[in-house]
C-alpha cells in the first residue's frame, strides 16, 4: 500500500498514466468498431447484451494477460523462421487477426453491395437486405478479435511502463470508455448506411496494418488514425450536405403545397 502511495505521489506516474489511458482508448476504437458492426447483425433485442458481453470479455482478457506479464513479454521472442523472416507468437496472432478482419470486412462489403435474399451469409441468414446471425456466433467472433486486440494492447502497455498498477488502471478506464461509447456508436453506424461502408473500410485498413506489423513492418499508429479521422470528417461534411439538401427539398414541397 505504501509503495502504491509513493508511486502515485510522483508527477511522472500521472503523466505515464494519462499517456497510457489515451493510447489504450485509441487502440480500443478498432475493437469497438468491430463489435458495433458485428452486433448490429443480431436481432435488436440482443444487441446491447452482446456488446456488453463482448466488451466485458475484452476487459477480462486484458486483465488476465496483465497477470502474466512475464509470459506476454516472451510472446515477442521469435519462435519460427520462414524464408529468412523470424516470427514470434505475437506476429502470428496479429497476422491471423488481420486476415480474419480482411475476410470479415470483405464479406460485409460484398453483402452491402450485392445482398442475396434468402441465402446463408457467414453463419447468418439473409432476410431481404438484413443479415442476422446467431448470438453464439457473434460472441465467438468478438472473442477472437478481443484476443488479437488485447495482446496488441497489453504489449503496447508493457512497452510504455513497468508498473502493473498503472497498466490495470489504464485498461479499466479504456474499457469503461468503450462500454459507454458502445451503444451510441453502434446506433449511429446502424442508422447511417454510408457510415457502415466507411467503418468497413477502417476494418480493412486495420487488418492490413495488423498483417504488416506481423511481418515486421512498423506502421505508425498516428498515420492510421489520422487517415481514419480525415475520412470521418469528410463523411461528416457529406452527411451535413445531405441533411441540408433534404431540408431544401422539404421546404420546396411545402411551398408547392401551399401554392
Amino acid at each position: 500500500m505504501e509503495s502504491l502511495i509513493q508511486l502515485f505521489s510522483e508527477p511522472t506516474t500521472w503523466v505515464a498514466l494519462a499517456t497510457l489511458i489515451a493510447m489504450e482508448v485509441v487502440l480500443g476504437i478498432d475493437n469497438l468498431i468491430f463489435i458495433s458492426i458485428l452486433t448490429n447483425k443480431l436481432p435488436e433485442q440482443h444487441r446491447e447484451r452482446a456488446r456488453r458481453i463482448g466488451i466485458g470479455l475484452a476487459l477480462i482478457m486484458r486483465l488476465g494477460l496483465l497477470g502474466t506479464v512475464a509470459w506476454i513479454v516472451q510472446l515477442t521472442e521469435p519462435v519460427i523462421e520462414l524464408f529468412g523472416q523470424a516470427f514470434s507468437w505475437k506476429d502470428m496472432i496479429l497476422i491471423a487477426g488481420g486476415l480474419f478482419l480482411l475476410w470479415k470486412a470483405t464479406k460485409e462489403i460484398h453483402h452491402s453491395m450485392d445482398p442475396t435474399p434468402g441465402g446463408d451469409m457467414f453463419e447468418g441468414k439473409a432476410v431481404g437486405t438484413t443479415v442476422t446471425m446467431s448470438f453464439g456466433s457473434a460472441i465467438a467472433q468478438i472473442l477472437l478479435l478481443d484476443l488479437v486486440f488485447s495482446v496488441d494492447s497489453i504489449i503496447t502497455a508493457v512497452g510504455m511502463t513497468d508498473h502493473v498498477a498503472i497498466m490495470v488502471i489504464a485498461v479499466i478506464v479504456a474499457v469503461t470508455v468503450m462500454l459507454v461509447a458502445a451503444n451510441p456508436l453502434a446506433n449511429f453506424i446502424n442508422e447511417n448506411p454510408t457510415v457502415v461502408m466507411l467503418a468497413l473500410g477502417f476494418l480493412l485498413m486495420i487488418g492490413m496494418t495488423l498483417i504488416a506489423e506481423g511481418f515486421g513492418a512498423h506502421v505508425p499508429k498516428g498515420y492510421v488514425y489520422a487517415a481514419m479521422a480525415f475520412s470521418a470528417a469528410i463523411e461528416a461534411l457529406n452527411m451535413l450536405a445531405r441533411r441540408a439538401k433534404r431540408r431544401q427539398m422539404e421546404a420546396g414541397h411545402k411551398a408547392d403545397g401551399s401554392a
